[in-house]
């Protein structure tokens, strides 16, 4: 090869490696200019609600965990609005995590690819769980409170303890150092069927349960965790 040959070759490289660099520099700046982070997966580790990911962020790992999916090593995802939590064990790994990401907004599709559409896979709307009304019927516990009464006039019970039964619909533990429980009764008002209670007791959906705790209103976590209603700190009454 001669030396003029060599010199073209190692241009052109040059040329090409430099357009890529700022292809993907750009690229930076905009996921950057809309808070979206680019990560390639390193490993997966599923369970039976979470997907735990390790992942590198350019040159930086670490973990992060999303409500369960298909994801794969090498994937490339894009994420925003995380919450990070440190020294958080999962009961099922039996791990504890020095630092890890719960992240709530997760695609593998980059929001750059077609300008056309909005960016649906990033999601704007809470991630927390929309909840179909079932067709549940619990008798009234004596002495408590029905789903009714609590959404009809929520301020009557604000920052008291209520006593209330109803059967657990969905169960997502150990997010932000407490178990979420959904549970409904079938009574409704305002089109409200459905109460959240945070409580550090393990349920599993299906069973009817009656548990105590404290009335709280407009309570708002961030990441699209706000609830107008919660039932906070809930204790399990037993013999119900």
């Amino acid at each position: 090869m001669t030396k003029k040959l060599l010199l073209l070759t190692a241009a052109a490289l040059f040329f090409f490696g430099c357009g890529k660099s700022a292809e993907e520099k750009k690229e930076a700046e905009q996921l950057a200019a809309a808070g979206i982070k680019k990560v390639v997966v390193k490993e997966v580790t599923q369970v039976s609600q979470y997907t735990y990911l390790h992942v590198d962020e350019d040159g930086k790992d670490y973990w992060m965990a999303a409500t369960k999916r298909e994801a794969k090593e090498g994937q490339t995802l894009y994420y925003r609005n995380a919450m990070e939590m440190k020294n958080f064990k999962s009961p099922e790994l039996n791990k504890t995590f020095e630092t890890i990401l719960f992240v709530q907004e997760l695609s593998d599709q980059s929001p750059l690819a077609a300008q056309k559409q909005p960016q649906a896979d990033m999601g704007t709307r809470p991630v927390k769980p929309e909840i179909e009304k079932q067709n549940v019927r619990i008798d009234r516990i004596a002495g408590g409170t029905t789903i009714e009464e609590l959404f009809s006039n929520p301020k009557k019970y604000d920052g008291k303890e209520i006593l209330i039964k109803g059967q657990v619909l969905k169960v997502n533990n150990g997010i932000m150092d407490r178990n979420w429980v959904h549970i409904q009764d079938g009574t409704a008002s305002g089109g409200k069927y459905d109460l959240t209670v945070t409580t550090d007791e393990v349920f599993t959906e299906g069973a009817v349960i009656t548990v105590k705790g404290k009335i709280a209103l407009d309570k708002d976590f961030g990441y699209g965790y706000s609830y107008a209603v919660l039932l906070e700190n809930a204790k399990s009454v037993k013999g119900s």
